[in-house]
């Protein structure tokens, strides 16, 4: 499949993880594209990788610029970068909620402030959000996560409303639990690493994690020229935890 040929491309958060998942998945159906991330080092072609940190501003006009420069211009930002918390609203202190509030949220207007110039220039411009399950359904012990996700999930709403008319599509993925890097840290730290890995699993319909690979294939879709009419969406990749109500099994 071809359908991003010629199209530029940028992903936050990209060297890893689901970010790193699309960044290839847009590679092979034909973007040029540049990865953005705190550590770059494990990019290699036909990926282009540079340096950046979505807490600081400069930082990350300065990547985009240069990226843009190398890409030869920008038609796809996808703003993936971001971190996770555990804990109710009593776990954690003033200067940890600012410290996700800044990555997750405020990181990703960093970088579509730094993009949107670019994006205005092209005949085809889309930015697709990583945004979470948590923005629509209460999960426990993520309240600070819940908070900055629900706030990316109102901020892609906003942001496709104030950019439509420019011809820049906004939308965002909500993925379920995913087998990424940072659930992985999180298991190696519980207890019992199988029991909490099947409570995960088994709290999503499907009985399974969500794949890296099912997530970027939505941001694919979204991002594409193909989905030419979708703006302002949430695309759930959650294995039927948000709409699905199951009876026990056997029930």
């Amino acid at each position: 499949m071809t359908d991003f040929e010629g199209l530029k491309a940028l992903v936050t958060g990209g060297a890893s993880g689901i970010g790193r998942a699309t960044a290839e998945l847009l590679a092979a159906r034909g973007a040029h594209v540049a990865v953005l991330d705190l550590d770059p080092s494990s990019v290699t072609k036909p990926l282009l990788g540079f340096q950046a940190d979505v807490t600081d501003d400069a930082s990350v006009h300065e990547a985009v610029a240069a990226a843009v420069a190398e890409l030869g211009g920008l038609d796809v930002l996808v703003s993936n970068a971001g971190i996770g918390a555990q804990g109710t609203v009593e776990d954690n202190d003033d200067a940890e909620w600012h410290r996700v509030l800044d990555v997750n949220v405020v990181g990703m207007v960093r970088a579509a402030r730094a993009a949107l110039p670019h994006l205005r220039r092209s005949s085809h411009a889309a930015i697709v959000n990583t945004c979470s399950i948590a923005a629509t359904a209460g999960l426990p012990q993520r309240a600070l996560y819940s908070a900055t996700k629900g706030a990316v999930y109102s901020l892609t709403l906003a942001m496709a409303a104030d950019h439509v008319r420019e011809g820049i599509r906004v939308n965002c993925v909500n993925p379920g639990t995913a087998d990424t890097p940072w659930i992985g840290r999180l298991l190696d730290k519980a207890p019992d690493p199988a029991a909490e890995r099947a409570a995960l699993e088994a709290r999503q319909p499907t009985g399974r994690l969500v794949s890296a690979d099912e997530v970027a294939g939505a941001i694919a879709y979204l991002a594409s020229p193909l989905s030419g009419a979708t703006t302002g969406t949430s695309l759930a990749v959650d294995g039927g935890m948000q709409g699905l109500r199951l009876r026990p099994a056997g029930r």
